[in-house]
């Protein structure tokens, strides 16, 4: 893994306009049908290669995840909404395929509630996100978009929440 630099002080992420966030993971139920969660673990790294291998698919940047020795997950960050679901159901890339998979087991009664898989998707409008880094390297939101000192944003998150870029300045005004 490549060591990433640590910016000393504080900075927040770059994003400007809408912010699309992907939360998509999944539960082990029962650790001993390992048949059954395994492939779905390892599903995701696969995903996620795919899109690196193609950067105009829209996913801007990833962090991996765990919640418990049950749950893992990804937050994924997406150039538009738009994209995100050209990927999820594009016929040529892995994701459809292994939805297909888990549909077919679904509709056949072979689902036995061994692996629980969830998604949550949002697209957050500017002036509803603010971020924060201090002392760190690129992460979250900030790698997905770029990272700047914090005054070019605000160094309170009130004004970090009420930055609008130019972009959304000019829509505004019109």
């Amino acid at each position: 893994m490549p060591r990433r630099t640590v910016i000393t002080g504080r900075t927040t992420a770059d994003a400007e306009g809408d912010v699309v966030v992907l939360l998509i993971g999944m539960r082990i139920n029962r650790f001993w049908a390992v048949h059954h969660w395994l492939p779905v673990f390892w599903a995701m790294p696969r995903m996620l290669r795919e899109l690196a291998r193609d950067p105009e698919r829209g996913l801007l940047g990833h962090v991996l995840l765990t919640a418990s020795p049950r749950t893992y997950y990804v937050v994924q960050y997406w150039e538009s909404k738009e994209k995100l679901y050209r990927y999820a159901h594009s016929p040529d890339m892995f994701h459809h395929r292994a939805w297909a998979v888990i549909n077919r087991k679904e509709r056949a009664g072979k689902v036995r509630g061994h692996v629980g898989l969830w998604h949550e998707a949002y697209v957050v409008p500017e002036g509803s996100y603010e971020a924060i880094y201090a002392d760190m390297p690129a992460f979250g939101l900030a790698a997905a978009h770029g990272q700047v000192p914090v005054e070019r944003r605000g160094r309170r998150a009130r004004d970090r929440f009420g930055y609008r870029s130019a972009k959304a300045a000019v829509s505004e005004g019109s």
